[in-house]
């Protein structure tokens, strides 16, 4: 009991530690599962690299175990992921017993210096963006004056993975690409594991939908959100649903959550009503078994 007090007040202190050092780039994923990220970029302003950190501080941290991390860098290839894997693992041997999540940070900040043949020029938005929005037809692009509104579903967490739910109205391409780069303006979601995006707009003159979706590694994540959507009949809308992976491998149950937290902060904004929600979900089960 102790000890575990202990690892409390030290984590404590870390963290406000870390907040005040990094400002704004430290970022709190979950306070109660301690699941915090931060992106981490070599210094310098000509080159956009960065990397993910994401860490779990378990409760037996700093006195007997290591944080639970993960690194996030689409840029890396797979010898060089092994390297920042093999720097990191040593930080976590040499300084057992301690708060180390600091050192973690900089040895990162040390290997991206140190990293070379890579491009120099990366976006540091996702590829994702590029990807949903370069096959939009022009027809469909205007000016638009605003960004639209943006909803945010409440992030909860399950076997430390951590889900939330973000959605907008959109009625052309333009307003998808503005929502996504909007979301990636907030440090916490540009650093998810993943950031599953689908949407549907409603062509007036043609009577027909645009609609896609992206999985951003979460392998067909993507489709499974934008066919809620549709047995919905939701019309004009987009949704991410982001997620912090925490180290558990979850399995088919990722889905459910995913698609649970779209569903639920659609509930919440007042879109669907129950009865209308159930008889468009019966219709979809039987058809299937006809």
């Amino acid at each position: 009991m102790m000890a575990t007090e202990d690892n409390l007040t030290r984590q404590v202190e870390e963290i406000e530690a870390l907040a005040a050092i990094y400002g704004d780039e430290w970022c709190v994923v979950d306070e109660v599962s301690r699941i915090f990220c931060i992106a981490i970029t070599e210094g310098s302003e000509k080159n956009t690299r960065k990397v993910c950190l994401q860490v779990m501080l378990p409760a037996e941290y700093p006195s007997s175990e290591c944080p639970i991390y993960q690194i996030n860098a689409p840029w890396l290839r797979e010898k060089e992921r092994m390297e920042f894997s093999e720097r990191l693992l040593q930080v976590c041997q040499e300084n057992t017993g301690e708060c180390m999540v600091h050192l973690l940070i900089e040895s990162i900040r040390e290997s991206l210096i140190m990293t070379e043949n890579v491009d120099s020029h990366i976006d540091l938005l996702p590829d994702q963006l590029t990807v949903i929005t370069q096959n939009l037809p022009d027809t469909q692009i205007q000016e638009d004056f605003e960004t639209p509104e943006i909803h945010h579903g409440d992030a909860f967490t399950e076997r430390r993975s951590t889900f939330q739910a973000h959605f907008a109205h959109v009625y052309t391409p333009s307003q998808v690409k503005e929502v996504i780069k909007k979301l990636y303006e907030n440090r916490k979601i540009a650093n998810a594991s993943h950031n599953i995006v689908a949407y549907r707009i409603f062509c007036e003159d043609r009577g027909t939908f645009i609609q896609d979706c992206d999985d951003d590694g979460e392998t067909a994540a993507g489709g499974r959100v934008l066919h809620l959507l549709q047995i919905l009949d939701l019309k004009n809308v987009l949704m991410v649903v982001s997620r912090w992976y925490g180290g558990i491998l979850l399995g088919p149950d990722r889905f459910k959550h995913i698609n649970n937290s779209a569903r639920n902060l659609i509930q919440q904004l007042g879109l669907i009503n129950s009865k209308s929600d159930n008889s468009k979900v019966k219709k979809s089960k039987a058809k299937k078994t006809r």
